[in-house]
């Protein structure tokens, strides 16, 4: 095992969990509709800004076209259709490196809003995790320094005791900026033999 890792701290969205927000909107519409609807309301910019703590009520209200505005309204309610399946092999992952003895944590660009729904619908997600950081809880969001901070103080961890796993390069890269190693996701496959290159499978 690796001499130094005492812990393995994920990242949840399109890691552990499927999340796709078009589905939110399909139906009503259909999936190019979806996407051109996402592309127009710039969702994925107004999305970043929910995960740091604004709320979907006032950023809906910047929304001009009211027909766009309503439907961007009713993400959170449809939230549930978003993260309709498990990764499950980064669960079995997972579970062999807790095996193994390694603390496992999560930091997560995730709303305040939409996380206890993302709680009732994979209720692992509360007891996976020995500290779970959430960025909508907190008002900031990775790649931003101050959240890995934030995790390590209450892990009680120093940065080079953690290996961070993220499906975004800019996380992966602000992770090791703060001294954190980290591994970038692209697949359960992939990432087990990145922790075995480690030593930590």
């Amino acid at each position: 095992m690796t001499a130094r890792i005492k812990a393995v701290v994920f990242d949840i969205g399109n890691v552990l969990l499927r999340w796709d927000p078009r589905l939110a909107f399909c139906p009503p519409l259909t999936p190019d509709a979806a996407e051109a609807f996402l592309a127009r309301t710039d969702f994925m910019a107004r999305n970043l800004r929910a995960d740091a703590g604004a709320r979907f009520a006032d950023l809906a209200a910047e929304i001009a076209d009211p027909r766009d505005r309503d439907l961007f309204s009713s993400y959170v309610a449809r939230y549930a259709l978003t993260v309709p399946a498990a990764i499950e092999g980064t669960w079995q992952v997972l579970d062999r490196l807790r095996a193994r003895g390694l603390a496992i944590h999560a930091i997560t660009n995730w709303s305040a809003e939409t996380w206890p729904t993302g709680l009732a619908t994979h209720p692992r997600l509360g007891t996976a995790f020995g500290v779970t950081v959430v960025s909508g809880q907190e008002g900031v969001i990775k790649p931003d320094p101050r959240i890995f901070a934030l995790f390590c103080e209450r892990a009680g961890l120093a940065p080079g005791d953690c290996l961070f796993i993220d499906d975004s390069p800019a996380n992966v890269a602000g992770a090791k900026a703060f001294g954190i190693a980290a591994e970038l996701f692209t697949t359960p496959e992939a990432l087990e033999t990145a922790l075995a290159a480690r030593g930590l499978l």
